[in-house]
């Protein structure tokens, strides 16, 4: 059994019944194979709040399309929320668009400029599987693309380009990711190991992992079943190093705003409130809320405003809003941002069960003090049209691709240069204005390096590009050629000078290269390395 299929099978943790607030811990581990990098390419101490909305959220029902209420009527008549509650319950965003009635928290953070929508987000050819839609927003593949790391943990690995081996250390002391909660997102998952660990409470999790370090002496049998312990114990080593940073983050945070309860997602934030007022550099956190898969009893038949749909954006309304508020106490509101996501919308046309079936695209909520929100420019997008003849088998078509904000917040929130960006997101997409008027990205402070280092192409096996990275301590001739197993020279990626600093070179395989492996090969001034690389058609 490979290592990677059993942490994400079995994952070490989760058969432990540990619970706290409902709340189950699960903990990822490391897997020592590579050098020591000194810190992150980028330094930076911006945070993304990651929000997942399970289930397929009614983006209809959630921004309400107040300049058509015609067709909107029309195709809803038994789900449909009145003009009237929304303008009793005052959460209008503009003439043409409102949210829900049970949303107002969300709508004091549009008028505090703190809440931004964009509209009508998908991608193309998308797919109305559950399992699969979640896999490709996780991992912001093409709807035909299979993979197995998330895009999340794609940039964590482009940026901590050795991790975890030497991790943590004096320039990165703490986890990369954190997800709050249950469910083990692919959205941290790096090449072959989790970028990331899982807790529930901080508290919980240190008892946890320092329980196992120290107990569990006795020799494991040489067998499968022994062999896993085994693992089991290691990975739970590996979490010790972070440990006794979360719950010291934890222990410095002594008051905090108040939160609504019952609130499972209210609960998650303020663990991660606390995480980040505590002072962890940890840079992505992750949780979660559903279900949202509303096929029936989407709203109470007599009033429109209440039912399952309503509680479920209520509760999401009252967690982000208490949040925000919460990181403004804590005065780390400068560094925080968020961002709302769920694996497509729902039909135009509601069911006959008060309900929806699975759609395409819904509005993403993106939230904190710096997005681009409020009067004039919160709502990204027109309203999606309902009428009719505008939609395709009954569903919306696609405003942005979901990519898109993607690679907006990473290049405009972290900074993440174009190379970099490319490499994350594996090709291009355009750039939405996620942030304020005026707020530029994070400063790119490059770190330079210590000594010549020629690192393992990304993705590899790859079809039908790779990345090929490299660092140089000083300004150099560099020559970095491909060569097949036979020596012969297949192309010349780069020739000429290069600065100190680290780089990245894409290498995108031609019509006339056979599956098999191939030699990548530098030389900067009296420095010399190679590589193998595998292509797979």
């Amino acid at each position: 059994m490979k290592r990677r299929d059993f942490l994400r099978g079995v994952v070490p943790v989760t058969a432990l019944p540990f619970l706290l607030n409902g709340l189950p811990l699960r903990a990822y581990g490391r897997s020592p194979f590579l050098e020591t990098l000194a810190g992150a390419l980028n330094a930076t101490d911006r945070v993304l709040v990651l929000v997942q909305l399970s289930g397929g959220n009614d983006g209809i029902n959630t921004v309400i399309p107040l300049d058509q209420m015609t067709d909107y009527n029309n195709a809803r008549a038994n789900i449909a929320i009145k003009a009237s509650d929304i303008a009793s319950a005052g959460t209008g965003l503009t003439t043409a668009t409102a949210l829900h009635p049970k949303m107002v928290g969300m709508k004091q953070l549009y008028d505090q400029g703190k809440l931004m929508v964009v509209q009508g987000v998908s991608y193309p050819n998308p797919n109305l599987s559950h399992f699969r839609a979640t896999d490709i927003w996780l991992t912001a593949a093409n709807s035909d693309e299979y993979l197995t790391d998330g895009w999340a943990g794609r940039y964590l690995n482009y940026e901590f380009t050795q991790y975890p081996s030497g991790y943590p250390n004096q320039v990165m002391p703490d986890p990369l990711a954190i997800q709050i909660g249950s469910v083990t997102s692919t959205a941290l998952e790096g090449p072959g190991r989790s970028m990331g660990i899982s807790i529930a409470d901080p508290n919980t999790f240190y008892n946890l992992i320092t329980g196992i370090s120290s107990g569990g002496t006795d020799t494991p049998p040489n067998t499968p079943a022994g062999h896993e312990l085994s693992y089991v114990r290691q990975i739970a080593l590996d979490s010790l190093e972070y440990a006794s940073v979360v719950k010291a983050a934890a222990d410095k945070v002594k008051s905090q705003q108040t939160y609504p309860t019952p609130n499972s997602l209210a609960d998650q934030l303020k663990i991660v409130a606390r995480l980040i007022g505590g002072g962890l550099k940890t840079r992505i956190y992750i949780v979660s809320m559903g279900s949202f898969d509303l096929h029936s009893a989407e709203v109470d038949a007599n009033d429109h405003t209440i039912g399952a749909h309503a509680t479920l954006l209520q509760k999401l309304s009252d967690a982000l809003l208490a949040f925000q508020n919460d990181i403004k106490f804590l005065n780390v509101e400068d560094r925080v941002m968020g961002m709302t996501f769920s694996e497509f919308g729902r039909r135009v046309q509601s069911n006959a069960s008060l309900g929806t079936d699975h759609g395409t695209s819904a509005p993403v909520f993106v939230f904190g003090k710096w997005v681009n929100g409020g009067v004039p420019n919160g709502i990204l997008g027109a309203n999606p049209s309902l009428n009719p003849a505008n939609l395709i088998g009954g569903n919306l078509t696609m405003t942005y691709d979901f990519r898109s904000v993607y690679a907006s917040i990473l290049s405009q929130w972290f900074g993440t240069d174009t190379n970099e960006l490319s490499a994350v997101m594996l090709r291009n997409f355009a750039q939405l204005p996620i942030l304020k008027p005026g707020v530029t990205a994070v400063e790119n402070t490059q770190t330079v390096p210590s000594e010549y280092v020629l690192y393992e192409n990304y993705p590899n096996p790859f079809n039908p590009s790779t990345t090929i990275s490299y660092d140089l301590p000083n300004e150099a001739d560099v020559v970095l050629k491909i060569y097949d197993m036979l020596g012969r020279e297949v192309t010349t990626l780069v020739d000429t000078r290069q600065s100190a600093g680290h780089h990245a070179v894409p290498f995108s395989s031609t019509s006339g290269l056979a599956t098999g492996a191939y030699i990548y090969q530098i030389q900067a001034g009296s420095f010399r390395d190679r590589k193998k690389m595998m292509l797979l058609k």
